[in-house]
């Protein structure tokens, strides 16, 4: 892939991004104020530090639209500094983990549910929704995976190929999993299947992706990919906590694993493809 196709896929994450943002923040207007209401209505969303919480604080219905307006911020303001710092730098594990940045501005798509109780819309477009949101979650997590794997020497004349493939594994996921159109959790996410099997799939993932760039710097002979695969699991770990929070000690640790972690991931990007 040339770096103009490359960078016309970073723009088009940057545009998209916004329109969400936009989005997001135009609807709140409209849907800010039945939040208690939607909130009272869900059952705590899990995860490990979330069920660690969850003990002690109770759960809070604007926490998840600010860590939603945090999710698109940060996909946004990602993308331009991406772009910026990788115009000219050709890197093809970049372009893999942009749309694991880009996967976080669909988190708008968490408006459905306080939507649903101003408009009462049918059940059907909490459904539709959610699919698209476990879709880019996972195509995300997926294209973290695939970064690492051209670390470890994957061709990149397969770009296009590869990102075939994991929106088509995507894909499947994402249809394949029974989703309640009439019930969320206190992040607004709606209630679907499998949720324990899909966590452990989204570890185990990320812990292969992890020990891959750990690989990648030995086999390549470049530390800075150590720092690269500690950087993914602070993403993930972050990523994580910021999507499940629903009290106000949640989401600032989860943001700044998140942000941390990417600062490392792109400044050692940066520095391996420095020369190149």
């Amino acid at each position: 892939m040339t770096l103009s196709v490359r960078n016309n896929y970073f723009k088009s994450g940057i545009v998209f991004s916004l329109l969400s943002l936009v989005l997001t923040v135009s609807l709140s207007f409209t849907i800010f104020s039945v939040y208690p209401e939607v909130g009272a209505a869900a059952t705590r969303s899990a995860g490990v530090f979330q069920s660690l919480v969850s003990h002690f604080f109770q759960a809070m219905p604007y926490v998840s639209f600010v860590t939603m307006i945090c999710s698109v911020l940060y996909a946004f303001v990602t993308m331009i500094l991406i772009y910026y710092f990788f115009e000219k730098t050709q890197s093809p594990e970049i372009l893999f983990f942009a749309f694991f940045v880009v996967s976080f501005a669909f988190e708008t798509l968490r408006v459905m549910a306080p939507l649903r109780t101003v408009n009462d819309l049918p059940s059907v477009y909490l459904v539709i929704s959610s699919r698209v949101l476990l879709f880019a979650r996972f195509f995300g997590i997926f294209s973290l995976f695939a970064a690492s794997l051209y670390a470890a020497g994957l061709g990149e004349q397969k770009q296009g190929g590869i990102v075939f493939i994991i929106a088509i594994a995507t894909l499947i996921i994402a249809l394949g999993v029974p989703v309640d159109g009439l019930a969320w959790d206190s992040s607004l996410t709606m209630i679907y299947g499998y949720a324990s099997m899909l966590k452990m799939v989204e570890v185990g993932i990320v812990l292969i992706t992890m020990l891959s760039f750990f690989i990648s710097a030995y086999t390549r002979g470049s530390r800075e990919y150590i720092f690269i695969g500690i950087g993914s699991l602070m993403v993930f770990w972050g990523r994580a906590i910021l999507l499940s929070a629903d009290t106000w000690i949640t989401p600032l640790p989860g943001l700044l694993l998140l942000v941390g972690g990417t600062w490392i991931i792109c400044v050692q990007l940066h520095r391996v493809y420095l020369w190149f």
